[in-house]
């Protein structure tokens, strides 16, 4: 059998890479499959969807799988299971990212489920996978016959040293930079944006994004060329997937617009007005189909209908009065109050409630154990700083089973991480972890988290370079009259009946981290020009309030917060201190109560000491500097005499260090018996020479008396 041929399209990058797309020669039974490569990082991504959709499913049922392969860089997986788990948070994130490009390109009345499986299979240590990702899916689907509103694609892109870098290394990464941002985007719109900053103004983001987009529509016209090529691409599937009733719709239109609209007028809180629509939706019912079982069938398609009644006057009152559901304007930040150290336990802590958003966070400090430690096919590091975001159903009013860390929760955190770490300033010895509990939400709870998360630091008395806030950006269009307006610090009837998504996170300098998902196509730089703008206006505004609650960071740790001591001793040392078999350092741990750790670099043991007791702290100190005591030439000791011999006397210079101070450095004058100088257990004075021929230590008493003067001969 001979091998298949394969279809490929070449992607040529500014600096010279190439990025190959191929197709036809792997996983031929996938609805499209598609390899993208670049250097000797290859990137498979495999679409399957059903043919019909499932019986009542009215939305997309969509799942992007990413996974690193750990064979692809040459690895076996660490642990006792030896095979690939469950996805890692990095993982996770880029199978947001891929799923946060596709999802808005699919037809809204499209049902049938998609599996997007997207894989590492080999990694060169240089191209980092997450930026071709989105690519290959892209691809993938394009040489389908699936509807998509595409093709589209992602790139990753960095600033260092003010130039921009595509699709960087890992070496490069590390290296350095002031912006990273991920941005996905059609031929025609920008989809999806995602990053971190160095307090970068505004106008900066704007010139990355339409940088970014350039390289993207290179990419786009490489998968056109591609899925020209594919006969299966060329004649899209039919397909129907919902059945609607225009007369119900029309009634219940004219029935519950008015009604809907007069409701939204009114400012409420989320709750009241949840009641009230679905009340006007249940007069209307009851009304029309008296018949419990008439009605029954109807009430889908009728809770469809009122969905988009419910949308359709939200957006007009917004576009034509200027009037919000909670009857605020477009710029009004809602109502803000704070606390610090509401948890006396913990190590710091803060509530951040805006509105009906509210989290409560907390700082807990450790030390190098306590570090995450990650272990994947890209890289083996720590993180001495990361957060955790936690939102239960409670937070909505919602009973609903609790199964694990949801992707969610994963990306929420890792937003409210990157806009806080570079606030940590480098030389903080602590690890220090962050978590988020969301008790309230509508809207926004991830800068909600990030608020919380600076007054949780500074109440820890972390000493953090500036505070920072965030903010959630709406957009509300109207494609007939060209109408459009952004909504500052979205509500979350507003990011699901809106158009945008834009989070945005800074200090009062610059912005640090940002997130944006865009639900509609050709969305201007003007239009995003104007939300960072709107944005900083109450980013500012946020942060008065934060520095109103706690102006500056807590001078003084809580009592009950470890107090870390960096200590270096020389590196042969080392085993000493740490005994046969860990019995040393364990006992000192046990005397003290403290968790001590020791790490080589280069000559040096770098021994960190943690605990809550400064005085046992110090004992512990204490005893390791007696293990790794080296005297110093010149310095005088205080010492006792523990050994007496007919050439000298021994004494202890420190715990367990014993050295000789021969009977000729005793005194000035001849001595014929030590016991004429010094005796047994007494305590004298000696200075340290150095050492002789033999690395034996000169000890003398002699230089530290008077010299006698010398007396003159006749």
């Amino acid at each position: 059998m001979e091998i298949p041929k394969a279809i490929t399209e070449k992607i040529i990058l500014d600096d010279g890479r190439e990025i190959i797309l191929e197709t036809g020669k792997l996983a031929k039974q996938a609805d499209g499959s598609v390899v993208v490569k670049c250097g000797e990082t290859m990137v498979l991504a495999a679409v399957d969807a059903a043919k019909e959709a499932n019986p009542g499913v009215d939305f997309l049922p969509l799942t992007v799988d990413y996974r690193n392969k750990f064979s692809a860089g040459g690895r076996i997986p660490g642990g006792f299971m030896k095979r690939e788990g469950r996805p890692t948070d990095e993982e996770i994130l880029t199978m947001r990212l891929v799923d946060r490009v596709l999802r808005p390109r699919f037809p809204d009345d499209f049902h049938a489920e998609i599996q997007v499986f997207i894989q590492l299979i080999s990694y060169d240590g240089t191209i980092l996978p997450d930026s071709l990702a989105g690519l290959a899916a892209s691809a993938a689907i394009a040489v389908t016959d699936l509807p998509f509103n595409g093709p589209i694609s992602e790139v990753r892109i960095i600033r260092q040293d003010g130039k921009y870098i595509v699709n960087p290394s890992l070496k490069q990464m590390n290296e350095g930079f002031d912006l990273d941002i991920m941005v996905g985007a059609s031929k025609d719109s920008i989809v999806m944006i995602e990053g971190e900053m160095s307090e970068i103004p505004e106008r900066d983001m704007i010139d990355a994004i339409a940088y970014a987009h350039e390289i993207i529509k290179k990419q786009i016209e490489a998968i056109e060329k591609l899925a020209s090529q594919v006969k299966k691409s060329l004649v899209k599937r039919e397909y129907c997937h919902e059945e609607h009733d225009d007369d119900l719709r029309k009634e219940i239109t004219e029935y519950a617009y008015q009604k809907v609209y007069d409701i939204a007028k009114v400012p409420t809180s989320k709750q009241e007005r949840t009641n009230s629509f679905d009340a006007i939706l249940e007069e209307f019912m009851t009304e029309k189909y008296p018949d419990e079982e008439e009605r029954k069938g109807k009430m889908p398609l009728a809770s469809t209908y009122s969905h988009d009644v419910q949308k359709n006057a939200m957006r007009r009152l917004i576009l034509d009065e200027g009037i919000r559901l909670d009857g605020r304007d477009n710029k009004t930040i809602r109502p803000i109050w704070c606390e610090v150290n509401y948890l006396s336990g913990s190590h710091g802590s803060a509530i951040f409630t805006r509105g009906e958003t509210q989290s409560l966070t907390t700082v807990t400090l450790g030390s190098s154990l306590d570090a995450n430690r990650v272990d994947s096919v890209l890289s083996q590091h720590e993180e001495k700083f990361y957060l955790h975001y936690n939102f239960p159903p409670f937070s909505t009013g919602e009973v609903k089973a609790i199964r694990g860390v949801s992707r969610r929760e994963i990306g929420h955190g890792n937003l409210a991480q990157r806009a806080l770490k570079g606030m940590i300033p480098q030389d903080t010895p602590y690890t220090i972890r962050i978590v988020s509990d969301i008790l309230e939400s509508n809207g926004s709870s991830s800068m909600a988290t990030v608020c919380a998360g600076t007054l949780a630091l500074m109440d820890a008395g972390i000493q953090i370079r500036k505070p920072v806030s965030g903010i959630a950006m709406g957009l509300i269009t109207d494609k007939e009259s060209d109408k459009w307006t952004v909504l500052s610090d979205i509500l979350g009837d507003e990011d699901h009946l809106g158009d945008m998504d834009f989070k945005v996170t800074g200090t009062a300098d610059g912005i640090t981290a940002c997130q944006m998902d865009i639900k509609i196509q050709g969305l201007s730089f003007e239009i995003m020009e104007k939300a960072l703008n709107q944005a900083k206006e109450g980013r500012l505004h946020i942060l008065g309030k934060i520095l109103e609650t706690l102006p500056s960071p807590n001078q003084q740790m809580k009592p009950n917060a470890p107090k870390l001591v960096l200590l270096d001793i020389p590196k042969e040392f080392i085993g000493a201190v740490i005994g046969p078999g860990g019995k040393m350092i364990q006992q000192i741990q046990r005397d003290t109560d403290t968790v001590i750790t020791i790490e080589e670099e280069g000559e040096i043991g770098k021994v960190e000491i943690a605990g809550v007791d400064q005085a046992l702290i110090d004992e512990a100190i204490a005893r390791i500097k007696e293990i790794t005591f080296v005297p110093e030439i010149g310095a005088i000791y205080r010492t006792k005499v523990v050994s007496i011999k007919p050439f000298g006397a021994f004494v202890e210079i420190a715990k367990g260090v014993e050295g000789l101070v021969h009977i000729s450095e005793l005194e000035w004058y001849r001595v014929e018996k030590v016991e004429d100088s010094v005796n047994l257990g007494d305590v004298i004075e000696v200075k340290y020479l150095g050492t002789d021929d033999r690395k034996k230590m000169k000890l003398s008493r002699r230089v530290l008396l008077p010299k006698p003067e010398r007396k003159e001969h006749r």
